[in-house]
């Protein structure tokens, strides 16, 4: 009778470390080395007994636990720059944490990765137009193209054409206003007030391109520097204000 054994394969050495933090349910911050040293040269015996190729990675992972475990069995401690001990576990259960933290996320990132190749990219003209001329042969219906449905389909549209009756028009509309025009409109209106809103403007002629024509006439006065505005009461409302000519000295 012969036996089969089945070992667990592991993505690296710190994926089987973690594996047996996780098992023993040993403290990753208090790694017992002598421990995980031992479980770590079993699984890599077991490896070569099954004439599996061991990794350089891994054969470098157990040397460095037995260098921290020689190291724990003669103590030589080494200080810092503060003259506190160093842990010669210390980068190893530095890397082991940054190793669980990536690998927390590697689940949710393969299911994003799986669903954005479910999804077809834009833009693919290529595909676009394959997918068309499997839809609409153009060239079997071509084949089946006669004169007699040329003119048919002719006489159609010319029926259609003479039918018609909503023809487009195009009207052209002059505006009895001008800049100069609402310039002088306004320094009229405002030689007897002095001042006055912008609301009574628009009540003397509430249409749109009055008010447009007047507003952009009140600009440029503004920027010829012969009226100035204040601001008024009301939503967007101003004061246009005659400026006082200064007499020349």
């Amino acid at each position: 009778m012969s036996f089969e054994i089945k070992l667990p394969l592991f993505e690296g050495p710190f994926d089987l470390l973690l594996f047996f933090i996780e098992r023993d349910e040993l403290d990753i911050y208090d790694i017992p080395i002598s421990k995980i040293t031992h479980d770590f040269l079993d699984y890599l015996k077991h490896l070569e007994q099954m004439e599996i190729e061991v990794a350089s990675e891994f054969i470098l992972v157990a040397a460095t636990l037995m260098k921290i475990k020689s190291k724990l069995l003669i103590p030589r401690p080494e200080l810092d720059e503060n003259g506190e001990e160093i842990d010669p576990r210390e980068e190893l259960i530095k890397h082991l944490l940054e190793y669980k933290k990536y690998k927390s996320v590697i689940s949710e990132l393969t299911e994003m990765e799986a669903a954005r190749m479910t999804r077809e990219k834009r833009g693919n003209i290529a595909s676009e137009l394959k997918e068309l001329s499997k839809a609409d042969d153009v060239e079997s219906e071509i084949q089946d193209l006669d004169l007699y449905k040329i003119l048919k389909v002719f006489q159609r549209v010319m029926a259609r054409y003479a039918a018609r009756t909503d023809e487009t028009k195009h009207t052209v509309v002059q505006y009895p206003y001008t800049i100069d025009q609402q310039k002088n409109f306004v320094l009229d209106k405002i030689s007897f007030k002095k001042r006055m809103p912008f609301t009574e403007f628009i009540e003397y002629k509430p249409d749109k391109i009055f008010v447009i024509y007047t507003f952009l006439a009140i600009l440029e006065l503004l920027q010829l520097s012969l009226v100035t505005i204040k601001l008024g009461e009301g939503f967007n409302n101003f004061w246009v204000e005659k400026l006082e000519e200064i007499p020349a000295v």
